[in-house]
């Protein structure tokens, strides 16, 4: 084989029509992510890009939308607990992960119902 996978460039999730605001309300105002000015032709279809670091995670518009509920991306967080607060304050449902030990993961959904995992880590 001459050829390998290096890294991941990118998650893409969905979202609905006309809910950027929320999503950078979620994902830069609570998570930390950076929102990135989305390149034409993608702009003019909506949605969001966000990074911050190696991590990338891109909304794209759905007319139908459904969350995905099962698949998700998951994101290693340095100081989790401080997340979680952070979240429940915000009034965010944090759910602890039943696949990890109490404090090492939790999952949250996303303004659109989209689940995301959180993992402790550097």
């Amino acid at each position: 084989m001459g050829y390998e996978i290096v890294r991941l460039d990118h998650v893409q999730l969905a979202m609905p029509p006309g809910r950027e605001a929320e999503a950078e309300q979620f994902y830069s105002g609570l998570l930390g992510l950076e929102r990135l000015p989305k390149p034409e032709p993608q702009a003019s279809r909506g949605g969001c890009w966000f990074s911050h670091g190696p991590v990338a995670l891109h909304l794209g518009v759905e007319e139908e939308f459904r969350p995905a509920r099962k698949a998700h991306p998951a994101l290693v967080v340095r100081d989790l607990p401080a997340l979680e607060a952070a979240l429940r304050a915000a009034g965010v449902e944090v759910r602890p992960n039943p696949d990890r030990p109490p404090g090492i993961g939790a999952y949250v959904d996303d303004p659109f119902g989209n689940r995301i995992e959180l993992i402790a880590g550097d």
